[in-house]
């Protein structure tokens, strides 16, 4: 198992830095080049459009919000990776590794941009909603049936089953450090406490579908991340006179002579990007399918809403914890992963600190296991949307949660990295074509911002597109003949379109009919 595990990690090495980094950094830098800095240009336009309201789905009930579908994307982002990553990162690559850390999720907001508008673009309708994702603009722009499958495929195995494992390994390690800690007996009999307890609770999520998930990340999500910034503040607050030192460090291990020379600027930048892209999830193609279940007016809309996320998840929730870390000091010959952040946070706030950062790390993982659980889930209903199987896939997500409490995952997830390395190249060489689709989508979007118009899309505005289906008829009315100084658009645009082209003089109070 040992040499097994040796050749997963040099296969690793390789094939994620001298290959997938540098294919994602590239097409990243083109698609920001092309889309005008879309990522920095429009921020403030982000915020704006994360407050738009869902529309009402076949079943009768509500659809996706903008925020429910970022709030499920932040549930797999923010995570064990966004603590344990950062220590990691920085215990290889030294304080530099979190500026490029910085730098890589800068340029990776124009990935996170490009896939999700084209998730919205070529998503399905459902009786809850929408679905889509990576295999489904495959399949319906790229027109590519096995490349679809196959990532299809590889997501619902990796992040549902695979990394799932790792996630509750993780709740069950810390909630062990913690029971440690105030002297109580721990062992295999409380990982298997954790993992029944885990098991209880993901079920009591996953069987109640899309809009549970949505209602469960969207409530604990912001929480968790508010109380460990908050944590982070306090430490920064109470170490204030080291807040100059830290930001030195960071900066002269980015770009220091003395690094440059000694090979640690290497080790920084490699561990930065690959530690970021791990973290934001940007270009790797899972993102997306949460990006897809959103209502929204304009495809651009959701690109913009999950380009956010990646900021959240790098800039804020992976920055606290580098400045944890990095005012502590910590012994990375005695300390590693997760108990580096947690001891940071004890030698500054307390014994209790440790345990609250406990708390939070089981609650940002639980809701990382709802979020892969509901891309396989996407993907799944992708391949086959036959319930009975659907039921099955969920048993098995239960089996790999509890198995993650109770087992050694080394070369599990050393596996699980090479099975993403694939699902990001499938994904970064659909991008590459599809892509200019989702800049004729921002123009359409920038040219309806500039006229003072809440921005609404139909497939009449661009017609030769084929395989669209929630977007209205090619040969329907164009936007720009609807009323809409309100703001939001129907929840499906086939409908407001054939509505208004039964009523040709519309009224003050067609803008509440329509649910405006």
């Amino acid at each position: 198992m040992p040499v097994l595990n040796t050749f997963l990690v040099a296969v690793n090495n390789v094939f994620w830095s001298y290959f997938l980094i540098p294919l994602l950094v590239l097409l990243a830098v083109y698609f920001t080049v092309r889309s005008g800095v879309v990522q920095l240009r429009l921020l403030p336009e982000m915020f704006r459009v994360l407050r738009s309201s869902p529309g009402t789905a076949p079943d009768g009930g509500r659809e996706i919000s903008s925020f429910q579908a970022f709030a499920i994307s932040a549930a797999s982002r923010v995570g064990t990776g966004n603590i344990v990553g950062v220590a990691t990162a920085v215990m290889l690559g030294g304080p530099g590794a979190v500026f490029w850390m910085w730098a890589m999720s800068c340029v990776l907001g124009a990935a996170a941009f490009v896939e999700s508008t084209l998730a919205q673009l070529y998503k399905v309708r459902t009786p809850t909603g929408f679905r889509g994702g990576p295999a489904y603009y495959i399949r319906y722009g790229l027109e590519n049936r096995w490349m679809s499958v196959l990532f299809a495929v590889v997501i619902t195995v990796t992040f549902s089953l695979v990394f799932n494992t790792v996630q509750s390994n993780s709740i069950a390690g810390a909630v062990s450090t913690s029971v440690g800690d105030l002297g109580l007996p721990a062992g295999w009999f409380l990982d298997v406490v954790v993992g029944l307890g885990l098991v209880g609770l993901t079920a009591a999520v996953i069987f109640g579908g899309v809009r549970r998930i949505a209602t469960v990340a969207q409530a604990l999500v912001p929480l968790m991340a508010i109380l460990y910034i908050l944590l982070g503040l306090a430490v920064v607050a109470l170490n204030i006179g080291e807040l100059p030192r830290v930001v030195g460090d960071i900066f002269a291990g980015a770009f220091g002579v003395r690094e440059f020379v000694a090979g640690g600027a290497g080790a920084a930048i490699l561990q930065g990007m690959r530690r970021g892209m791990f973290s934001n999830e940007a270009g790797l193609g899972s993102a997306p399918n949460a990006g897809a279940t959103a209502s929204v007016s304009h495809p651009a809309k959701q690109g913009l809403v999950q380009t956010l996320g990646v900021y959240f998840d790098t800039w804020l929730v992976c920055s606290v914890t580098a400045f944890i870390i990095l005012v502590y000091g910590p012994d990375f010959t005695t300390e590693t992963g997760a108990e580096v952040t947690q001891r940071a946070l004890e030698s500054t706030l307390g014994g209790w600190s440790l345990h609250a950062l406990t708390v939070i790390l089981f609650l940002l993982a639980f809701t990382s296991v709802l979020g892969n659980y509901y891309y396989g889930e996407t993907n799944l209903g992708f391949l086959d949307a036959d319930p009975k199987h659907m039921a099955y896939f969920r048993y098995a997500v239960l089996a790999a949660v509890f198995l993650g409490a109770v087992a050694p995952l080394t070369v599990v997830w050393n596996l699980a990295d090479i099975a993403m390395g694939v699902m990001a190249t499938v994904n970064l060489l659909a991008l590459a074509p599809l892509s200019a689709i989702a800049f004729r989508l921002l123009a359409d979007y920038s040219r309806q911002l500039r006229n003072g118009l809440d921005p609404q899309f139909t497939l009449s505005k661009m017609p030769d597109l084929r395989g669209v289906q929630c977007w209205g008829e090619p040969g329907g009315a164009l936007p720009e003949d609807v009323d809409r100084s309100q703001g939001q658009a129907p929840a499906d645009p086939a409908e407001a379109l054939a509505e208004h082209d039964e009523t040709p003089e519309e009224g003050p109070g067609d803008d509440e009919r329509r649910g405006d």
